[in-house]
This record gives C-alpha cells, sequence and structure tokens, in this order.
C-alpha cells in the first residue's frame, strides 16, 4: 500500500538480473572505453580547478581590488549565473551533433578565458571575465558526464558515476595544492593559479581530441548508411528541434523535478565548500596556509566518499544511497563548526565532505537514467546549471550572514569580533541536507537503464522514450565502435542486403 517513489527506493532484483559482477566487467573494458571516461572525467576536473581559483584566492583579490569579501563573490555568482546559458548552448550542440567537438571547444574557450582572468587589472574587468568564464564552464559537465558513462556497461555505472563526479573534489584539490606552493612563490601570486588552470584545460581539449566520437553517434551514422539515408544537416537540425518540442511536451514536470533536485545539491556543495577558506581564516584565526592544508583534507574525504557511493548505489539503489549519505552530513554538523583546533576542524572538513561529495557521486548516473535518453546531455547539463544559477547566491548569503552574525576570536591574548561563519554554514547546511532528502524521496529512478540503446536526437521519434534502436537495425561498423557489446551489434542480412 506504500507509495510508489518508497516502493521504488531499493531497486528491484530482476533489475540486475543478467549483469555481470564488477571486476570482470571492469576487465573487460577496451582501452578506449578507458580513454573516454578519463577524458570526461579530466573535463570536469578542469571545471573545478578553474572555478575554486577564485575561491581560494578571496582574500588576494580583496588585496588586489580593495574590495570585501561580498564584493569579491559577487565573481562567484555572476559564475555561476551564466553557467545555466552555457548548458543550453553546449548541451543542445552536443545532442544534435556528437560529443567530442562541442566538449573540445567547450575547453578551449575555458582555458583563454582562465588565462584572461590573469591578465585582468580592474575589478569589473574580473567580474566581465568571470561571467564569460560562466558561459564556458556551463557546458562542461553535461558534455563530460555523458562522454564518461555512455560508452561504459550498466554494471560499472554506479562506480563510474562516483569517481567521474569526484573529479570535482579532485580538481579542487589540485587548485587548492597549487595555491599552497606555487602562488606564495611567483611575483604574481594569484595570477599564476590561473595561468595554471588554463594550461590544464588546454591539455584536456588536446586528450579528447585525439580521441573518437562517442559511441551513439558512430552507430547513428552507421545505420544511415547502411540504410541509403542522407539527410542535410537542415533537416536533421528540424527533427532535432521537433523532438526537442515532444519531449518537452511529456517531460515537462519532470524537468522542473530536476531543477529543484539539483537547486538542493547546488546550495549543498557550494555552501559547504566556496566560503570554507574564508571562514577558516576570518572565524576561527587560521592561517592561509592551515586554511588551504584543511581544504585539502576535506577533498580526500570527498574523493572517498564519492566514490563509495556511486558503487554502493549500484545495489543500494540511486536515491537511498543519496539519502544515507546526506544523513550522514548532518550527523556531522557539529564536528564541522564547533572545533577551534586544526585536527577538529580538519576531521569535520573530511566527514562532511564525504557525506557531500558522496550524495553528489550518484547524481551524474541518477540524472543520466532519469533524463529522455536522447538528451543526456542536454537535459542533466542545463537542470545542473539551472539549479546551479538558483544557487548561485549561497557564497553572499553566507557572506551576509558574516555580517549580521558576529562572535569573537582571541588570538594572542587579544579580543576580535569576526563573522561567525560557523553558525551560519550550520543553519545554512542543515536546512538544505533536508530539503535534498525529502527531494529526493518524492523523485523517480530509473535504475540500470539502457539509454546507450536508445536513438540520437536527430533521428525521428528520438524524443519518445520507447524509441529503442533494434539490435537488426544496427550495421557492423567499419571501425570498432567504443563500448559496443556483441548484441549492439548484429545484423539482419536480408536488411543489409536489399537495395535499401
Amino acid at each position: 500500500m506504500a507509495p510508489y517513489f518508497l516502493r521504488n527506493l531499493i531497486p528491484q532484483k530482476e533489475k540486475r538480473r543478467g549483469g555481470r559482477p564488477l571486476l570482470e566487467v571492469l576487465a573487460s573494458l577496451t582501452w578506449i572505453q578507458w580513454a573516454m571516461f578519463f577524458s570526461g572525467w579530466l573535463a570536469w576536473t578542469c571545471d573545478a580547478i578553474d572555478f575554486f581559483s577564485v575561491s581560494l584566492s578571496v582574500t588576494r583579490l580583496q588585496e588586489q581590488f580593495g574590495k570585501s569579501t561580498h564584493a569579491i563573490t559577487t565573481s562567484i555568482t555572476l559564475t555561476l549565473l551564466f553557467r545555466s546559458l552555457g548548458a543550453v548552448i553546449f548541451g543542445i550542440i552536443s545532442d544534435r551533433f556528437g560529443r567530442k567537438w562541442p566538449l573540445v571547444i567547450n575547453l578551449l574557450i575555458v582555458s583563454v578565458l582562465e588565462l584572461g582572468s590573469g591578465f585582468v587589472n580592474t575589478f569589473n574587468e574580473f567580474l566581465a571575465v568571470r561571467s564569460l568564464f560562466g558561459i564556458g564552464m556551463g557546458g562542461i559537465w553535461g558534455l563530460a558526464a555523458s562522454t564518461a558513462l555512455e560508452n561504459l556497461p550498466v554494471e560499472a555505472r554506479g562506480l563510474a558515476s562516483g569517481v567521474l563526479q569526484q573529479g570535482y573534489a579532485v580538481g579542487y584539490l589540485l587548485a587548492a595544492v597549487i595555491y599552497l606552493y606555487l602562488v606564495p612563490e611567483t611575483p604574481q601570486t594569484w595570477r599564476s593559479l590561473f595561468w595554471c588552470a588554463s594550461g590544464i584545460s588546454a591539455f584536456a581539449a588536446c586528450i579528447r581530441a585525439c580521441l573518437p566520437e562517442s559511441a551513439v553517434f558512430l552507430r547513428a551514422k552507421e545505420i544511415e548508411r547502411a540504410k541509403g539515408i542522407n539527410r542535410s544537416a537542415k533537416r536533421k537540425t528540424q527533427i532535432f528541434f521537433h523532438e526537442t518540442k515532444e519531449m518537452l511536451k511529456t517531460h515537462w514536470l519532470l524537468c522542473i523535478y530536476a531543477v529543484l533536485l539539483m537547486t538542493g545539491f547546488n546550495f549543498l556543495s557550494h555552501g559547504s565548500q566556496d566560503l570554507y577558506p574564508t571562514y577558516l581564516q576570518t572565524s576561527k584565526g587560521f592561517s592561509s596556509h592551515n586554511a588551504t592544508v584543511a581544504t585539502i583534507i576535506g577533498n580526500c574525504g570527498a574523493i572517498a566518499g564519492g566514490a563509495l557511493a556511486g558503487f554502493l548505489s549500484q545495489y543500494l539503489g540511486r536515491r537511498l544511497t543519496i539519502i544515507i549519505f546526506v544523513v550522514l552530513i548532518g550527523a556531522f554538523i557539529p564536528l564541522w563548526i564547533i572545533p577551534s583546533s586544526f585536527g577538529g576542524l580538519s576531521a569535520g572538513a573530511f566527514w562532511i565532505q564525504f557525506g557531500v561529495q558522496g550524495a553528489w557521486g550518484v547524481i551524474p548516473i541518477q540524472l543520466a537514467e532519469m533524463s529522455p535518453p536522447a538528451f543526456r546531455a542536454t537535459f542533466p547539463g542545463v537542470a545542473y546549471q539551472v539549479g546551479n544559477m538558483v544557487s548561485s547566491a549561497s557564497a553572499q548569503i553566507e557572506a551576509t550572514g558574516g555580517e549580521n552574525m558576529k562572535t569573537t576570536l582571541v588570538q594572542n591574548g587579544k579580543t576580535t569580533i569576526v563573522p561567525d561563519y560557523a553558525k551560519v554554514q550550520g543553519i545554512f547546511i542543515g536546512v538544505v541536507a533536508a530539503f535534498v532528502i525529502f527531494i529526493t524521496l518524492i523523485g523517480p529512478e530509473n535504475h540500470s537503464s539502457h539509454f546507450e540503446k536508445h536513438k540520437t536526437a536527430f533521428e525521428e521519434g528520438a524524443g519518445r522514450d520507447e524509441a529503442m534502436i533494434e539490435d537488426d537495425e544496427v550495421p557492423v561498423p567499419s571501425e570498432k565502435v567504443p563500448g559496443s557489446s556483441n548484441a549492439s551489434v548484429r545484423v539482419d542480412e536480408e536488411k543489409r542486403d536489399s537495395p535499401a
């Protein structure tokens, strides 16, 4: 008698029937599949390095431009606001034309704008570049997730989702290490962090350019060639927009739900990360060095939590795993904000990020399986970035809260009144965690969906969820398609030999 969303919390056994053991699946992956996953992971890692370059440099940017913390966080807000536009632009281009070159171009744009961020001389110039930068960043996640996951077998996607998402934590960690060891040693200080990030993004673009197109798009081209179909680019674009319209008619409620889900998740991550170094330095009296080390420790927890949660979600279900890890966040909020010692606060950072990024580790595969299958780049990417847009004021909300909630800090026998970021962040994350549990609980789950067997968005009928590619439609490709299984390349000889 329980509602369906409760009965569906744990995936039914038949959904995993016939699945191979994880180690066997990993051993069977080709180097192309590994490389495609790595390229998606690296792109997402670059996104994090680029974004957190600002969060880590808040105090130095204050000195450079003579602005308050609240003013500097405006650049973070603008970046998050414009990411939605980038998600729409690059998501549509990717679902229409393929994964490869849109992601390469996207990474190159990010590289150029990150390089430009290190050359600005005024605060207005910095805000303008970071706004444009948001458009470039907005496209990365949807393209990276679709590239990484759709070329892997179903049995590996839970673990892959967790590892992929923690490219974000790895990026934050790398940015923190660069900030810790490179920035103090160079006369350009914070600018050297942005220049270094630019080079890493350019490297990621080169890696993706050397790899083939995603398997689903290669397969679609083979089917057209085998059937003698020769649609013009204009006609394919017309079909794409028609199928997009049909998808929106059917899934408008799902679109709203996905935005609400990602709003909660983005508040959760940005609320616990964006001002964390500032919180440690301002409210706890940490040096810049110790605050950065604590940030690194927190990101180690994030990496561990994301990988574990992704793996568990393959067996416990996507939503139940998310709920478990968000409950863990609530349990560790006191350890995150109450201690004053480096050891206590570092432990709090580790376990909070273990929970936050553990829950986040399920999101790439949860959104991919939930999405209308033909729109796996546009739908998750736009939902993710619109949620980012709604949560874009996280840092400013916390900065404003700190201006209105004060506490005392005693250092070297001297008492100073400082913003109480600990209390602000504790209240903020507690409320957001409760919302995430609720919105996850009432939502859908399509565990172990075979979305890779669906038609691409420029094929007729792709807007319908049941528009699957039948085995006998798929010709033997002229070159090995990465990620294809034996079942996906069987051929109906009669169709293949017919004049059509």
